[in-house]
C-alpha cells in the first residue's frame, strides 16, 4: 500500500467538481447535499462552497460545525482507477464580500446572478481535519 500526501491526493481530486456535504440536522438526522468546489484544486485542507443565509444547511452548522465532505472520482476508459474521498472537518460560516472574491470564479454566475453582491450570500470554508481515501487498491487516513 502506497500512503499518499496532502499534495497527491489534491492532484487526483483536480477533476471532481461536486462533494456530497453533510451536516447534522436539528434531530439528530445526517442531512447532504451536493456542492460544487468551483475546481478550486489547490487543496490545502480548506475548501470553500457558497450557498445563501436561507438553506437548512447554514442553520445546521450554526448548531453544529462538524461536517462530513464525500468525493468520488469516476474511472476512466484507460483502465484508470476509481477514487473515494472521505473528509471530516469544521465549517466556518463566512460574510465577507472581500472573502467571497477571493474564491469566486464566473462559473458561479449561474446560481448567484449578483455575484459576491448576491443578498444573504454565505461562503462555508471546511477545514478538514481527517482524510480518508480508496483508489481501487490502495487505501490510506491523513490527518491534517
Amino acid at each position: 500500500m502506497v500512503q499518499l500526501t496532502l499534495a497527491t491526493l489534491a492532484e487526483k481530486m483536480k477533476d471532481i467538481d461536486f462533494a456530497m456535504l453533510s451536516t447534522h440536522a436539528e434531530d439528530g438526522q445526517i442531512g447532504a447535499r451536493p456542492m460544487s468546489n468551483n475546481r478550486d484544486v489547490a487543496y490545502g485542507g480548506d475548501s470553500y462552497y457558497f450557498t445563501t443565509e436561507d438553506t437548512m444547511m447554514v442553520k445546521d452548522i450554526e448548531r453544529d460545525p462538524r461536517v462530513g465532505l464525500s468525493f468520488q472520482g469516476s474511472s476512466g476508459l484507460l483502465k484508470q482507477k476509481p477514487l473515494f474521498i472521505a473528509v471530516e472537518g469544521r465549517a466556518d460560516l463566512i460574510r465577507d464580500r472581500d472573502e467571497f472574491e477571493a474564491h469566486w470564479n464566473s462559473d458561479l454566475q449561474g446560481w448567484f446572478a449578483q455575484g459576491p453582491d448576491t443578498p444573504g450570500l454565505v461562503m462555508i470554508k471546511v477545514h478538514a481535519e481527517r482524510a480518508h481515501y480508496w483508489d481501487g487498491e490502495d487505501e490510506g487516513e491523513l490527518e491534517l
